[in-house]
């Protein structure tokens, strides 16, 4: 009656001289922890409970972090406080995964590198770097399916998914008094999403 989970938080690091290429730790894919590539915030997720989840089932489903308390109180019999962005895993898990909720999209920020913003939609992945001292930096588009390792932006031949991705950075930015960072900020307590 154990659940088990294996997970990170992120991709290999070069801190303390780190060499993450040394163990090819991300693979194919590009970026590593403090980048938003998917080198820097793909994780692996391995789901280990005996008598509920059969051995070598795969799933494609995209979560994040954040789903974690949502699914372990909603394993747990109970809800996860208001407010929460994530979303509970239990039906996935349990073998549900017809019911399983999906996020329409994720959003991340760091605000090291000069600033970064990505969001994930679909196969979609838009990236954009050193927004904090330009706000209007250009946005990097990928399609995941595609390109996995984000070799090949493809902004340029898709205006219109650039222009939505762009919009889901502006509305889901919640300004922090801690940086002077303002990219399209929407004030807090707003919705978006």
């Amino acid at each position: 009656n154990t659940l088990v989970i294996f997970t990170s938080d992120n991709g290999p690091t070069s801190a303390g001289g780190a060499d993450p290429k040394f163990f090819d730790g991300n693979g194919p894919l590009r970026g590593i922890k403090f980048e938003l590539y998917e080198g820097g915030i793909r994780c692996p997720f391995i789901a280990w409970w005996p008598g509920t989840i059969s051995a070598g089932t795969e799933s494609h489903h995209i979560s994040a972090q954040w789903d974690m308390l949502p699914t372990f109180a909603d394993l747990a019999g109970t809800t996860a406080p208001e407010g929460v962005d994530g979303l509970s895993m239990a039906p996935l898990l349990t073998g549900h995964a017809d019911s399983q909720p999906s996020h329409d999209h994720l959003y991340w920020e760091a605000y090291n590198s000069g600033g970064q913003q990505a969001v994930r939609r679909g196969p979609w992945k838009a990236v954009r770097q050193g927004v904090v001292k330009n706000p209007d930096q250009p946005v990097q588009l990928y399609h995941l399916e595609n390109d996995l390792a984000e070799t090949t932006d493809v902004a340029a031949s898709h205006p219109d998914v650039v222009a939505e991705m762009l919009q889901l950075m502006r509305t889901d930015h919640i300004p922090n008094e801690d940086y002077d960072w303002k990219p399209g900020a929407r004030k807090k307590g707003s919705s978006g999403k």
